[in-house]
């Protein structure tokens, strides 16, 4: 039950109307009423009630809507936390703004708040300024010039009149005060998607700060942050311990950001493979993203909770320029309920961009956990059986470095698998790859998932490994091979998934673009596809397949199994075909049915009797 139900149940408000049309009554606020359908009243309602119970003020002292003195027109605070019965005497004055807004609008607020509760207005000690998670508290008693908004900063409004603690959050929901008392304090939470997302964005968005920063590099920085936050909370402490990831009352920015930067430090140093340069962001930057994330635990909220919230973001943020390092959530879940990935697989992705497909391999055998082990009787066997296969049989290559680490922060989030993640261009030389990484070689893989960058070419004269590739060379009229001057990545990334899987069982779904299938030009290519393969099915993606996220290529998925050696193209082999038009979303991005689970089901029977499909 949340604060604001018990405030309800208490008697100390209801809510009337219709959905679109509600009313908020504060009755312990002389019957004060307000459009509850407004985003900013949910946020102001939310915090009215846990100032009853998480911060123990009576109801009868926190006004609503309270007239600001001496302004003309009539100014008015949202919440103001009397001292006295009479409630002549203001303690705290409450901003209350709707999740989302930026951070000029957020200090904006900041400026209101204060205004409001300086000595000159309200008169009153404290001011909390709250948009959604993000809050700050500010001391703004007479010992500070009303100009002061760093060394005034405070962890939490003090709870019933006291004085501050040094934190907001401790482990457990509880501490232990100077004079051995226990205090209730509120533990970090999971939370809901759009929350979440909202949060995402609010970092980035101060990361970015308008162009300080690239996106990219924006991105980038955040995923440390969030890499310092999720080692935060797992890292073990006992009940009353207070996290490291938030605001300190008193603490200045420079001093926060020491503690977050030794934090990461220090897991840098255990794990040196996902990051390895350090955190680059203005101190008091640092802080507002702190401020933003303190509150939510990332590692308790729920996987497809964060699975949906940062492909969300990411949607976005991958468009145009970054289209290339992005699949489509329906199209990377096709692929691998064709493919059914088993828990002792070694699986890779040598194009995983923000490792879309590893993560629904991972989701894939997660799910899989739970058909043999019950979660609840079993749980410790239900985890190694997921958690084995992301740690020693998931592999990633990405090309780009800060993709990679897109990646590789993605697989975090998600509860790991990142160990096999590497930055690395996959055409080349795979034996340089396995000094990199032990897991990456020849032969070695069951199950490749992959869509290859299309369009970039490989020239001869940047890049001399092409002529190590046999689609990398053209016999002349004379029937002699030579090297080809340039080629094509996707054409190049087919032999490299053919080097990479076991023959005679390793299989591979590869989006391809349609040119590859069709063109005369390429007859080639598809020779080398059924020499090398058993064509399994090839599945043709209508023409919005890519659009949304600024590539136009008519795609195809081809879905194949590496030949043994030795083994001949049977010229009977069937081929399941499918081409479907709904794929559950369209060319804006938009949300439509889908066809694709039903082509699954036939590519099922089809396996297993293909003749009614020829009939």
């Amino acid at each position: 039950m949340s604060f604001l139900d018990r405030a309800i149940k208490d008697g100390y408000a209801y809510i009337t109307g219709a959905e679109e049309k509600q009313r908020i009554t504060y009755i312990s606020s002389d019957n004060h009423s307000e459009n509850f359908s407004d985003p900013e009243e949910k946020v102001r309602a939310e915090v009215w009630a846990e100032l009853i119970y998480q911060y123990d003020y009576p109801a009868s002292r926190i006004k609503i809507e309270v007239a600001i003195p001496d302004r003309l027109p009539v100014d008015r605070a949202d919440i103001v936390v009397f001292e006295d019965d009479a409630c002549k005497r203001p303690f705290a004055v409450i901003e209350c703004k709707k999740d989302g807004i930026t951070d000029a609008e957020f200090s904006q607020a900041i400026e209101q708040g204060v205004g409001n509760a300086t000595w000159i207005k309200l008169r009153a000690t404290y001011v909390m300024i709250v948009a959604g998670e993000t809050r700050r508290v500010l001391d703004v008693s007479d010992k500070y010039g009303v100009l002061e908004r760093e060394e005034n900063i405070i962890a939490d409004l003090p709870k019933a009149y006291g004085k501050p603690q040094a934190f907001r959050f401790y482990k457990g929901g509880e501490y232990t005060d100077e004079k051995g008392n226990i205090c209730i304090a509120p533990d970090i939470h999971s939370v809901e998607r759009e929350t979440l997302i909202a949060a995402i964005k609010k970092c980035h968005n101060t990361l970015w700060g308008g162009g300080r920063l690239s996106p990219p590099t924006a991105f980038g920085e955040l995923c440390k942050l969030i890499f310092v936050k999720i080692s935060d909370e797992k890292k073990a402490r006992k009940k009353g311990i207070p996290y490291e990831f938030q605001i300190k009352t008193h603490e200045p920015s420079s001093k926060l950001a020491e503690r977050i930067r030794a934090l990461y430090d220090e897991q840098k140093i255990k794990d040196p493979e996902v990051f390895t340069e350090s955190i680059k962001v203005d101190d008091r930057v640092l802080r507002t993203v702190v401020s933003h994330l303190e509150a939510i635990n990332l590692h308790e909220t729920d996987l497809d909770v964060k699975g949906v919230a940062f492909e969300q973001f990411m949607d976005g943020f991958f468009k145009g320029d970054f289209g290339q390092y992005f699949t489509p959530r329906p199209i990377i879940e096709f692929c691998v309920k064709m493919m059914k990935p088993e828990q002792d697989w070694n699986v890779l992705d040598p194009a995983c961009g923000s490792g879309g497909f590893l993560l629904h391999s991972l989701d894939f055998m997660r799910k899989q956990a739970g058909e043999y082990y019950n979660l609840e009787v079993q749980p410790v066997e239900h985890y190694n059986f997921w958690h084995d296969f992301a740690s020693k049989h998931l592999f990633g290559i990405e090309i780009n470095d800060e993709i990679a680490r897109v990646a590789k922060m993605n697989m975090i989030v998600h509860d790991d698998g990142h160990t096999n993640v590497i930055s690395f261009d996959a055409l080349d030389s795979i034996e340089k790859m396995h000094d990199h990484n032990k897991g990456f070689a020849k032969n070695r893989f069951d199950l490749v998932l992959t869509n290859p960058p299309f369009g970039s070419t490989i020239y001869k004269t940047e890049k001399p490994y092409l002529s190590t590739y046999t689609l990398g060379k053209v016999k002349d009229a004379k029937g002699k091979e030579k090297v080809r001057p340039r080629q094509s990545s996707e054409i190049l990334f087919i032999e490299r998934i053919w080097q990479f899987l076991k023959p005679g069982t390793g299989q591979a779904a590869i989006v391809l673009p349609d040119g590859i299938l069709t063109n005369s030009s390429s007859q080639y290519v598809r020779d080398f596809i059924l020499e090398k393969f058993q064509l399994l099915a090839v599945v043709s993606l209508p023409q919005c397949a890519f659009a949304h996220f600024g590539a136009g290529v008519k795609a195809s998925v081809i879905f194949v199994r590496k030949r043994s050696a030795g083994e001949a193209l049977d010229e009977n082999e069937p081929i399941f075909m499918a081409a479907p038009e709904l794929i559950g979303y369209d060319a804006t991005g938009r949300q439509t049915e889908s066809q694709l689970d039903e082509i699954v089901e036939r590519f099922e029977k089809f396996k297993k009797d293909p003749s009614p499909f020829f009939a």
